[in-house]
């Protein structure tokens, strides 16, 4: 595909401890060539990250930063970060340490190559450097991608993964209605429903544990299998 820039769209909730140095991770990636836009969208946060943002939005003009006055959940404020991104290419990125920016290019080069419409970032696909996770969260993890494949008749090893990479005209082809974490099966569900091709890619991960600030509980798994139901049948 013919593409000049990438927008980086980085949700935010009280990621003050994290916010400039994944900044400064995002900063440092090779784009392939690509020009970059950096969005993010803070959701609401208590703990000083909206006022960090500003400081970093007075010293950084180029960036595009957006508040919700409220937190409504990372689907919401996706939502709202798809419809200020311009580039070709759209690319999610955390706002914590869990994710290495690093593994951009290897998204990016199959949506480049034409091979891929979409390019989702597996950390269970092995070759990379992975944290251990969490046995609960690891199972979580296989149930949603099981379903997944089940329902959707596919072959992902990790569906729940932040790191996914879109053209453009994917991504804003595709309303979004989830709110909260279920934006993940949302997304998945319609981008297979449309039989885009859909490839993986392994990637790092350096996952953290509740007392270190992961926010996804079991309520949101729950939700995410409804999710994977419900969109099966309906837009």
């Amino acid at each position: 595909m013919k593409a000049e820039k990438i927008s980086v769209l980085i949700p935010v909730f009280n990621e003050i401890q994290f916010l400039e140095e994944i900044l400064k991770r995002v900063e440092a990636v090779n784009f392939c060539n690509l020009n970059k836009e950096i969005v993010l969208v803070d959701d609401g946060s208590t703990d000083g990250t909206r006022e960090l943002l500003k400081k970093i939005g007075e010293a950084n003009p180029d960036y595009f930063i957006d508040f919700h006055a409220e937190n409504m959940g990372k689907g919401a404020a996706l939502r709202t970060a798809i419809t200020h991104a311009t580039g070709d290419i759209i690319i999610i990125q955390d706002a914590d340490l869990e994710y290495d920016p690093a593994d951009y290019p290897e998204l990016i080069q199959l949506l480049l190559d034409d091979r891929a419409d979409v390019v989702y970032g597996s950390r269970l696909s092995g070759g990379k450097t992975v944290r251990a996770f969490n046995i609960m969260h690891l199972i979580g993890n296989k149930l949603l991608t099981l379903i997944t494949n089940l329902l959707y008749n596919t072959t992902l090893t990790d569906m729940e993964t932040c790191y996914k990479a879109f053209k453009a005209s994917v991504i804003k082809g595709v309303q979004i209605r989830s709110n909260r974490f279920d934006f993940e099966p949302e997304i998945t569900a319609k981008v297979l429903k449309k039989n885009y091709h859909l490839y993986e890619v392994p990637i790092s991960y350096y996952g953290r544990d509740f007392d270190e600030g992961k926010k996804i509980t079991w309520v949101d798994g729950f939700s995410a299998i409804w999710a994977l139901i419900r969109f099966r049948f309906i837009d």
